[in-house]
């Protein structure tokens, strides 16, 4: 049934207008649609992401997004120089180094959007 479908992330956000220059300017996404007033698509990798207008945008306080990349440290100086702030938090087995969570072979950051939305960073 669904195991060889594609999935796509779906973030609730307030202001589309402020969500589009988030993920398309400060994360480099990819806008792929976007002619309807309450939602746009971006692409990441081979993923897509549906951003769209809520009035629940925000409410969410796990993890809604993680990409997969190769080195967490580098990504974190590269976004940070983007105004990205990073999230710490406490979490068993886990030790942070800088703005990096680092647990035996994990390397792990965590920052929002605009909106408040969880999104993280991870190695492969």
């Amino acid at each position: 049934m669904l195991a060889n479908r594609d999935a796509v992330a779906n973030l609730a956000v307030k202001d589309l207008t402020v969500a589009k220059q988030f993920y398309a300017q400060t994360l480099g996404l990819k806008e792929v649609a976007g002619d309807d007033a309450e939602v746009v698509t971006f692409k990441s990798g081979n993923s897509l992401i549906n951003v769209y207008r809520s009035e629940f945008a925000g409410t969410n306080k796990a993890t809604a997004v993680t990409w997969a990349v190769d080195d967490v440290p580098a990504e974190v100086k590269q976004l940070k120089t983007k105004g990205i702030r990073f999230e710490h938090y406490d979490m068993p087995g886990l030790k942070r180094d800088g703005d990096v969570h680092v647990g035996e072979e994990m390397k792990v950051a965590w920052f929002k959007d605009p909106d408040g939305n969880i999104l993280n960073i991870v190695n492969r």
